[in-house]
């Protein structure tokens, strides 16, 4: 079972405005921006995140039942911001690892001890001709 919704809310209105910002820099972080699809308003969540290939994959240690969640697949994508970069990304879609999922051996282990096996998998956005786009 993902980790508590209790958590979540904690999280929301206390710890991601602190370590939010500092978290986007980090290798293997990010955030994600997105549009609330009922208020319209604009909204950053601090994530864990990898690449896939090309795609970058964001762990759901609170399911896919998150506010966040819903407001990426109902728009079909949105930016995140990694390593000082911001990237749009679209074609969301959650899945469940199985345990072959290709992914850091660190961020395994700690998915496992919360029994979180589900992730969102979104592809980048690619201006042809050029890098991605910011």
């Amino acid at each position: 079972m993902p980790i508590d919704r209790k958590v979540a809310r904690f999280n929301r209105r206390f710890a991601n405005h602190l370590v939010g910002p500092l978290f986007s820099r980090l290798p293997g972080f990010g955030k994600v921006h997105h549009r609330g699809r009922r208020s319209g308003r604009e909204f950053a969540t601090p994530v864990k995140l990898f690449r896939r290939g090309e795609d970058i994959v964001i762990t759901l240690p609170y399911g896919p039942g998150s506010d966040w969640v819903k407001n990426v697949l109902a728009a079909g994508g949105c930016e995140i911001t990694t390593r000082g970069r911001r990237v749009q990304v679209t074609n969301p879609v959650v899945f469940a690892d199985d345990g072959t999922t290709k992914m850091p051996a660190l961020t395994r282990r700690i998915l496992s001890r919360v029994d979180a096996k589900e992730f969102l998998a979104l592809t980048p956005v690619t201006v042809p001709g050029s890098a991605v786009r910011r």
